[in-house]
């Protein structure tokens, strides 16, 4: 498996208890985004919601309980077998290779960059992408947090335990998440909004100080005065050390069919990574369960 969030580990858990030799393959921390999500209100069982970290955990441990081994190595190369299809793939990650008979690749994806100026230089001085991860350092300041979806109201909903005030900036008339995050972020008493607006630059000597922001409808520009920006505007796919045989879509997203097989027999996807309408928990949990089913009979298959 190539990715410790949702869908790698669900994977894990699933090709173990199957008496598969299953090894995770996870570049920072078990569960991947999941990991630095405050809260997830809407994964089944947990009506009053779980703490990310804790479902990670919770995940890590099973796999681990059936099995699985959990290695903290990047994969920079996935080599196909040099011969006819059924051959072995070689997985080359930063602190070791292994050879596979099936791979699941279910690697994620990564915060999408605003791309403004000052965007760059200011990261991890008042720019961030991870409220979890940065949000107590940033008690009783001004913060904005640009984007209209779920994370969006979710982290500004968490940055306001600790902020002054957080302004949620968006490029449209209406946030986009759903209608219950909406109404407890409107209901806030510390967050504001700023719609059909846009972030068009960062400024700050050595920390964040401002942020231009346009009104899109009239073209004023004003300038913001906030301690910090956080950023959530979707995600790009990390498929960039997958060979160009397996099929991506315009965005790097990874192509499946319906039983989450790529263009590359042997090779399967789960999760952010691939093409999908919908990238939830739950739909990472279901793809991970069914990748590795999938890649059961692959194997089996071949035996």
């Amino acid at each position: 498996m190539v990715g410790g969030g949702p869908a790698g580990l669900t994977a894990a858990i699933y090709a173990a208890r199957a008496g598969l030799d299953v090894v995770v393959l996870e570049r920072g921390v078990s569960g991947g985004q999941v990991f630095s999500t405050f809260a997830i209100e809407n994964y089944p069982g947990f009506p009053g919601g779980i703490a990310g970290p804790e479902l990670a955990s919770r995940m890590e441990e099973q796999a681990r309980a059936w099995g699985a081994r959990i290695e903290m190595s990047e994969v920079g190369r996935l080599e196909l077998p040099a011969g006819p299809p059924g051959g072995m793939f070689r997985l080359m990650a930063s602190k070791m290779s292994l050879q596979a008979q099936a791979v699941v690749v279910a690697s994620g994806q990564r915060p999408r960059w605003l791309g403004v100026p000052g965007e760059e230089r200011l990261r991890g001085r008042g720019v961030s992408y991870c409220a979890t991860c940065d949000g107590p350092l940033f008690r009783d300041r001004r913060l904005i947090v640009v984007g209209g979806g779920d994370s969006a109201a979710e982290e500004a909903l968490f940055l306001a335990r600790y902020a002054r005030q957080v302004t949620i900036v968006h490029r449209r008339a209406g946030l986009r998440a759903v209608h219950q995050l909406q109404e407890r972020a409107r209901r806030h008493e510390r967050i504001g909004f700023l719609l059909e607006s846009a972030v068009e630059e960062i400024t700050g000597a050595d920390r964040v100080e401002a942020a231009r922001v346009k009104h899109l409808p009239s073209g004023r520009v004003e300038s913001v005065p906030c301690d910090g920006v956080f950023i959530y505007i979707g995600g790009l796919p990390n498929s960039g050390f997958l060979p160009d045989e397996i099929r991506r879509d315009a965005f790097g997203y990874v192509i499946t069919d319906d039983r989450l097989a790529t263009s590359v027999p042997g090779v399967f996807a789960a999760g952010d990574v691939r093409a999908a309408h919908l990238r939830q928990v739950t739909t990472a949990v279901g793809d991970g369960a069914l990748a590795a089913v999938s890649a059961q009979r692959y194997v089996e298959a071949r035996a």
